[in-house]
């Protein structure tokens, strides 16, 4: 029942009294009249109770709509803090695969950073941006993100090949720290006096110095050569060979990978040799070549 119902109740019921107390007034006024306030009262309370009650369902019913908008709103918000966090994440990675990148490619500290926020700007006026506007633009951002980690992922596999290729090409020194004793080609010997062809590049060494593989490469000869001494040769797979000579000790065996820059022998003076140094050749494709070229020439990707 409504209040407007209650109240349209209660008139009637004052009327209907009203008239039966008319009828008796005129034989007992004082009756009548006590009849009369005594309803007004009981009418008035009832009706005051009735709308309290209304008004309290009515505030009620408010309170749940409130709360319904509330939950709902929280939802929307959890939802798009779950994107959020999944563009968080992708951000992170992007930046990773990038940071590894800079350092392949070998850029220059501060060239790209990606640590450093990016400017923008724009004028005004700034409106609010419907949901569904907010939810199209992360979307979108996904998929950008998306994209750019599919392609950064190839750059990292060509990068990553081609640093591959260039590890297996002689590119440093066969002994840390050392100095050229003797140069390619001809020179006169260090026995008889006369002229000879000397193959390689001699390092000044200490007896147990190591020796360093200047590339990639799996070792294809490891023993004695005669008048090379204790020699070990790396086939770098792509038709270069190279030569360490003179050793003391030999560290690896044949069928052994070894990585550029890493212990491959002692340093010596077996062989035809007038005191300890590396004697060191490179091969190409079957032929000698001078070992100079390589020396130093750092490749472009590493770090």
């Amino acid at each position: 029942m409504t209040y407007q119902n209650v109240v349209n109740t209660a008139r009637a019921r004052l009327a209907s009294i009203l008239q039966q107390a008319g009828h008796h007034g005129a034989q007992r006024p004082g009756l009548a009249i006590a009849l009369v306030l005594g309803t007004g009262l009981a009418i008035g309370t009832g009706a005051g109770i009735a709308g309290t009650a209304h008004l309290r369902a009515q505030v009620n019913q408010q309170q749940a709509q409130i709360e319904a908008t509330r939950r709902e709103a929280q939802r929307e918000v959890n939802a798009l803090a779950a994107r959020l966090g999944e563009l968080q994440a992708e951000a992170n990675r992007l930046n990773a695969l990038g940071e590894r990148l800079t350092r392949i490619g070998q850029l220059q500290d501060g060239e790209f950073d990606f640590d450093k926020p990016v400017g923008v700007g724009g004028a005004g006026p700034v409106e609010d941006m419907p949901k569904a506007e907010l939810g199209a633009g992360m979307t979108k951002l996904q998929r950008q993100f998306a994209a750019s980690g599919e392609q950064l992922s190839v750059l990292e596999s060509l990068l990553f090949n081609r640093q591959l290729d260039m590890n297996a090409v002689p590119s440093r020194e066969p002994i840390a720290n050392s100095y050229i004793t003797s140069g390619f080609g001809g020179r006169a010997d260090p026995f008889n006096g006369g002229r000879a062809n000397h193959k390689g590049i001699d390092f000044e060494a200490d007896v147990g110095d190591p020796v360093l593989a200047v590339a990639d490469g799996v070792v294809s000869y490891s023993g004695v050569r005669s008048g090379y001494g204790n020699v070990v040769e790396v086939d770098h797979g792509n038709g270069y060979v190279t030569r360490y000579a003179h050793n003391s000790r030999l560290t690896h065996g044949v069928g052994a990978l070894v990585r550029a820059g890493q212990e491959i022998a002692k340093a010596g003076s077996t062989g035809r040799s007038t005191g300890a140094h590396v004697h060191f050749e490179v091969w190409e494709n079957g032929h000698v070549v001078n070992p100079r070229q390589f020396l130093n020439e750092k490749s472009p990707l590493k770090g």
